[in-house]
């Protein structure tokens, strides 16, 4: 007779069984299952084993049983469903953010939530053609520390690079380290953003977290403003073009029909559309002026265009203009 630590053993073995090799189209019968226990050293009694069946079902884990010449019992409903782990691998795989190596780990964890026979569907679910990948692993765990740093309420202190010629970094303010107030952490475009505002500029800015590097908590406390305390992130991304800093700038855009879904994509469907004719809408955003912005529009041709205000207009033709003039020289 089997003591009671020999039966909690038993148990949870007979769940890792279950959960390994058992799914929606594949189970075991129960001469099996006593097989895969005695292969990992435990002996178990048939009347046992469907009393032990019996208490996993009770303790949650959905066990299907299937009839016929031969009953087969198999994990149905799982923490993930197929779909929702095939989705967050697709996800990890094609994300820009994540090392190669960071997705590998990412998707290997994942396989630990489906069978052994679903798990070659989450390593072949996507091939993403040229994705380019991020090289620093550190930027990963840097999002740990500002995380840290804006629920603490202190000030963050990091350097921020460019790069130059020779594909290699070139720290701004010759290294010198930057002191800012970090407000929120945005994912847009396949790049972290964070989001600070600026004492001395009366501004919020903006900064790549993988152009990041040296970040640190300080000691010091986060400064106390309105502006903090009001800032409206949905708001301020939604206005924002790739996170571009910039004046923000009521617009009126005129745009043809078929630029609807385009727009949406952009602004939410809460953006004001008046319908002029069948082929043409007006719709006014808010954005931050910035070339981007610029190059969004542009990207529309003929379709899209600014009616007011008139400073944006005259923006944004001596910005169209000296692209032409570039190649005129």
């Amino acid at each position: 007779m089997e003591n009671s630590s020999q039966r909690k053993l038993k148990l949870l073995v007979l769940r890792d069984i279950l959960l390994e090799e058992t799914d929606d189209e594949h189970g075991l019968t129960m001469p099996q299952l006593l097989d895969r226990l005695e292969n990992k050293g435990i002996s178990a009694e048939r009347k046992a084993l469907y009393d032990d069946i019996e208490a996993l079902e009770h303790y949650g884990l959905d066990i299907i049983k299937r009839r016929g010449k031969h009953t087969e019992y198999a994990v149905g409903a799982r923490q993930f469903e197929l779909p929702e782990l095939l989705l967050l691998a697709d996800a990890a795989q094609s994300s820009r953010f994540l090392t190669k190596h960071k997705s590998d780990v990412l998707i290997n964890k994942l396989e630990q939530f489906t069978s052994q026979h679903q798990r070659t569907l989450l390593e072949k679910s996507m091939h993403v053609e040229g994705r380019i990948k991020m090289q620093n692993e550190s930027v990963y765990y840097n999002i740990d520390t500002i995380q840290a740093t804006i629920r603490d309420k202190k000030k963050i202190t990091f350097q921020y690079f460019d790069y130059g010629f020779d594909k290699k970094e070139k720290l701004r303010r010759e290294g010198n380290t930057y002191v800012e107030n970090p407000v929120d952490l945005v994912y847009k475009d396949e790049y972290y953003y964070l989001i600070t505002y600026n004492e001395t500029h009366d501004k919020f800015l903006t900064y790549r977290v993988d152009r990041m590097k040296s970040i640190k908590k300080s000691d010091e406390p986060l400064a106390c403003t309105d502006k903090i305390r009001s800032f409206d992130v949905q708001e301020f991304t939604a206005r924002a073009f790739s996170m571009f800093d910039g004046e923000t700038i009521g617009a009126v855009l005129l745009v043809d029909h078929s630029l609807i879904g385009p727009i949406i994509d952009r602004f939410g469907k809460d953006v004001p559309i008046y319908r002029i004719d069948d082929n043409t809408a007006r719709i006014t955003v808010h954005i931050l002026k910035s070339p981007v912005f610029f190059g969004w529009l542009a990207q529309f041709g003929t379709s899209a265009r600014i009616e007011s205000p008139q400073s944006l207009v005259n923006d944004y033709k001596e910005h169209l203009q000296s692209i032409v003039q570039t190649y005129e020289n």
